[in-house]
């Protein structure tokens, strides 16, 4: 029992040795750890100042950014390793990392992916910071577009965060990639419309609406019999933000109407035609039946 109690001693008075030991290592890296930290953050600024005057690209600019806070952060990581643990080399360190690689790609490979993902969209840059795009249902403008993730916010003053992953692999729609965007209007005419004057009505009106760009020409394209009218489709061009367009076609439908009534063109309610037919010429609502000793009666369809 005395040998027992002697051996337990001598165990924790080495791990207290031992701790004490590696104690200031741990505070040395614990203070480079600090000093990373405003070390990242210096960088970041330095690099932003930078790149700002010589990269014109947003995108590329947030790349370099990113990749210089993180690769601040994973020298001081692997300095604090070293100076912790002095028996670790640094060629060990990266021979651990090597090693796992394949376990921290199980683990963490969502991440990765998403990482990767950003590296891509930021280079080839699909949509830049401020485009209105469409992606996985979602709406609105994009805010930002960092390694793991993009940030949109919706029309209706919402944040939405799409894993980047999903941009990348999903179609995007891009509303504002290009300087203008087309609307197509639909509005239908009574049967008894003059087509050639309703056309240049139609035409003359939308090109005096503000927010109509000249170029690319307004159309009117005449392109159905509907079921009560003559169908018309209005085609013109806005700039392509969504505000813009919104408040442009508000405008275009009330100077439609307006111009309507002034050349009393009918726009006509859904028109439906009802036949009644003599019952008694067209009897085949009734069917005829027999009792089975060759009689027959006539009795209403049920």
């Amino acid at each position: 029992m005395t040998d027992l109690l002697r051996q337990i001693n001598k165990s924790l008075l080495e791990l207290f040795g031992q701790s004490i030991k590696i104690l200031p290592g741990l505070l040395v890296a614990l203070i480079i750890l600090l000093i990373t930290r405003y070390a990242a953050n210096f960088t970041k600024r330095i690099v932003s100042a930078t790149v700002h005057r010589a990269i014109k690209s947003p995108s590329l600019r947030l790349l370099l950014i990113q990749v210089s806070y993180v690769t601040t952060w994973v020298v001081g990581i692997l300095v604090a390793c070293v100076v912790a643990f002095p028996s670790l080399r640094l060629g060990d360190i990266i021979g651990l990392l090597g090693l796992s690689s394949v376990a921290f790609g199980f683990a963490f490979q969502d991440i990765f992916k998403n990482f990767l993902a950003g590296i891509l969209l930021l280079l080839q840059e699909p949509f830049k910071i401020g485009d209105q795009i469409i992606v996985e249902g979602f709406e609105g403008t994009v805010e930002e577009i960092s390694i793991r993730s993009t940030q949109i916010r919706t029309y209706q003053g919402e944040r939405v965060v799409v894993p980047n992953a999903s941009v990348f692999t999903n179609s995007v729609q891009v509303l504002t990639a290009f300087p203008h965007r087309r609307t197509d209007l639909a509005i239908g005419l009574d049967y008894n419309t003059p087509l050639p004057q309703a056309v240049e009505t139609l035409l003359s009106t939308v090109k005096e609406v503000e927010g109509v760009l000249s170029k690319p020409p307004v159309e009117i394209d005449i392109v159905a019999f509907g079921e009560s009218s003559i169908d018309f489709m209005v085609r013109y061009w806005t700039f392509p933000e969504k505000a813009q367009v919104r408040r442009t076609q508000t405008h275009v439908i009330i100077a439609l109407k307006d111009a309507c009534d002034r050349a009393e063109f009918n726009i006509p309610y859904p028109i439906r035609t009802v036949y009644h037919f003599d019952q008694q010429k067209y009897n085949d609502h009734y069917r005829v039946a027999g009792d089975g000793n060759g009689n027959e009666r006539t009795t209403a369809r049920p």
